[in-house]
């Protein structure tokens, strides 16, 4: 099987993916290693088309594949987007747009939660995906026949996918439900985090404006050193060390030595002396300028009950929809539309997600709605209004 390895067949290559409505795009990465993935693998496709990409080989520009991704006159299918747009954002400093992901889709489609690209395969086109390369090291030359067809599967069938899913969104008048979910996935801010929001992604609880203010200094330090070393954030810091340092505040290496999430002898090494600097500049934040503490707010009387009322509705607006429920709306959303009702600011109460289970939401929740379970299914009905 051919996999393109010079200049002149990528520029021919693209020149005819240029011709194309759509092409589906594919890439095969590694990065249990680094922070940011190494791309391995290219794979794309068109109807009567398609073609394998080595961006290892020696010498190859990848510019031309960036042209294709910028081309807002064609539509760009992935499954399970994310990570292949992070690498394209990553190399090109570029968002692929429009975008069309299968994996989104098929949920808008009442496929289920996530469903996996072998699974759409099968209920789609009813054939079957050799899975046996999956966990290949994509960076190993040659790739053999075997390694190469299971990647070019990735791609060929999901034009027939990407097809049946568009006719079926345009059938239920959709198409503007996948457009506000690929406006998100499309957002630069999703692939370009600030270092100072890092301390977000760490699920502690802190009780002290100083703590937060460690932890946030700590996280913004650890990630700027993961991003230039380009290693995992695990590499630089664990986790756990972070959240120790944020409790205790080591100033020096004699502090810091004490701990006992960092490894013996490491609070000698430059990194560890760059990490004490980070620490040190939080300390000396006047009080005034600590950050605060999120608010720890407590569920009102009744709102369980509510949540659990809610997932019933979430069942049957999502039966009725055939939308998968993960996509309507999440344990957080449904936790905050019962304490805080219109005023939740989460997904559900915006958009199609509104008009489509939001608004019912808080008619239950308000009296305005009720669920009976009538000839053996369960139903919501219209409460008449309140004298």
């Amino acid at each position: 099987m051919h996999v393109i390895t010079e200049q002149t067949e990528l520029e021919d290559a693209i020149a005819r993916f240029e011709t194309s409505e759509f092409v589906t795009v594919d890439t095969e990465f590694i990065r249990e290693t680094t922070f940011w993935p190494e791309l391995c693998l290219i794979q794309m496709a068109m109807p009567g088309f398609s073609a394998l990409v080595d961006p290892l080989a020696p010498g190859i520009d990848l510019a031309p594949f960036f042209r294709l991704m910028a081309n807002e006159a064609i539509v760009k299918v992935f499954h399970a987007a994310r990570q292949d747009i992070e690498i394209i954002f990553h190399l090109g400093n570029l968002i692929p747009h429009p975008v069309f992901d299968s994996q989104v889709a098929a949920m808008v489609c009442g496929f289920g939660d996530s469903v996996s690209y072998d699974q759409l395969v099968q209920k789609i086109t009813g054939q079957h995906i050799d899975k046996s390369s999956r966990f290949t090291d994509w960076r190993h030359r040659p790739l053999s026949d075997k390694q190469l067809t299971y990647a070019l599967a990735d791609v060929t069938h999901l034009i027939d996918i990407y097809q049946s899913l568009k006719a079926e969104l345009e059938r239920e008048n959709r198409g503007h439900w996948l457009h506000e979910e690929m406006e998100v996935l499309t957002n630069r801010e999703t692939y370009d985090p600030h270092p100072e929001d890092a301390w977000k992604r760490l699920k502690m609880r802190l009780r002290k404006p100083i703590e937060l203010a460690v932890l946030q200094s700590v996280a913004a330090w650890r990630e700027r050193e993961a991003r230039e070393r380009n290693v995992p954030r695990q590499r630089v810091v664990k986790d756990d060390a972070v959240y120790e340092i944020a409790q205790q505040q080591p100033r020096d290496t004699t502090a810091l030595a004490k701990l006992r999430t960092t490894p013996r002898g490491w609070e000698r090494s430059s990194t560890a002396a760059s990490l004490l600097e980070a620490v040190n500049a939080a300390l000396i934040l006047p009080k005034e300028e600590l950050p605060r503490l999120p608010r720890q707010t407590s569920a009102p009387e009744g709102s369980s009950a509510a949540v659990e009322l809610l997932k019933v509705l979430l069942r049957i607006v999502s039966e009725k929809n055939n939308v998968a429920p993960k996509l309507l709306a999440s344990s957080d959303d449904l936790d905050r539309i019962a304490a805080e009702g219109d005023k939740a600011d989460v997904p559900a109460m915006h958009g199609w997600r509104r008009e489509v289970f939001g608004n019912a939401a808080l008619k239950l929740i308000s009296g305005e709605m009720a669920i009976k379970f009538e000839n053996r299914k369960i139903r919501i009905f219209e409460l008449p209004p309140r004298d």
